[in-house]
């Protein structure tokens, strides 16, 4: 039988242990914004969920475990371009997260971290997903678990929605949505980000989109998110008007006279920082640019 006079299950001593570890976060760790993600439409046979959105994000601090640089298989060069797979151990303690992020009147329907929800780190300005959360360790050393870790990969936006209220966020999806542009008549509206934009194109039948820029200079209105109302695929019409709406300031009708569509997902895929030297790469005046250039 074990000792009764000895416990490892003291409640002040737990207390204490927690506090410290909240302490030593707030000292050694980073100001991050977790994002939960909401499924919008789930496919249930494959388990997959496209259009997901995350329309909150609470500030709290975690500690980042990587001292010398993120780890999984960092920059690889395929035959498909840059891929950039860094991984980052989050830890977060769970009485900190109970008090800041899983509030009754918040947007979270867990009791913990959940797996596919996002964190965004400032220091480096990336969005990682939370790929598994390990609850139990350290493994009860007060006969408690005062901390979650997080172990995350670097996520690739897929013209997911972010309305965050947190604009280097947002910024995310303004710059990698897939756009249609759109040049209205000469004219000069206040078109603030976030408004509707909304076009009849036939009986019954409406093209919307939300508004990510509008460029007073040349008259270009970018939309993202865009769909028809019937559910297929429809594009929006040139010479015909379009509604803008959502804001005290604009409830009015304009005329496109120009579209155009702007992929950035399948243009960037996080490869901007090679795209400076891309060109000198390979030297395709060999006659083998892919092999050892002497032995031809």
């Amino acid at each position: 039988m074990l000792n009764p006079y000895f416990s490892q299950s003291v409640r002040s001593e737990q207390n204490l242990y927690e506090n410290i570890i909240i302490e030593s976060l707030k000292i050694y760790g980073q100001d991050v914004y977790y994002l939960p993600r909401t499924i919008v439409n789930e496919n249930t046979i494959f388990g997959d969920d496209v259009p997901s959105s995350f329309n909150s994000s609470y500030k709290i601090e975690m500690y980042v475990e990587n001292t010398e640089g993120f780890d999984g298989e960092g920059d690889l060069f395929t035959r498909f371009g840059v891929e950039i797979r860094d991984e980052a151990t989050f830890v977060v303690a769970r009485k900190r997260w109970n008090s800041a992020v899983s509030k009754y009147d918040n947007e979270i329907t867990g009791e913990r971290p959940r797996e596919g929800d996002l964190i965004y780190l400032p220091l480096s300005r990336s969005l990682f997903q939370i790929n598994h959360v390990e609850h139990e360790q350290p493994f009860y050393q007060l006969s408690n678990l005062p901390i979650y870790k997080m172990r995350c990969q670097l996520f690739e936006y897929n013209d997911e929605n972010l309305n965050t209220d947190v604009d280097a966020i947002d910024a995310i999806e303004r710059d990698n949505s897939f756009k249609y542009i759109l040049t209205l008549n000469g004219t000069s509206p206040v078109i603030e980000i976030g408004n509707t934009a909304t076009q009849t194109i036939s009986s019954g039948v409406t093209m919307s989109g939300e508004v990510a820029s509008w460029s007073d200079s040349d008259q270009k209105l970018h939309l993202i998110h865009c769909g028809a109302s019937d559910g297929k695929f429809h594009n929006f019409l040139t010479s015909t008007t379009i509604t803008l709406s959502g804001d005290a300031r604009v409830d009015s009708d304009f005329t496109v006279i120009a579209l155009a569509q702007d992929n950035q997902i399948s243009e960037n895929e996080q490869n901007d920082a090679f795209s400076t030297f891309s060109t000198d790469f390979l030297d395709f005046t060999e006659d083998n640019p892919f092999g050892d250039p002497e032995a031809n």
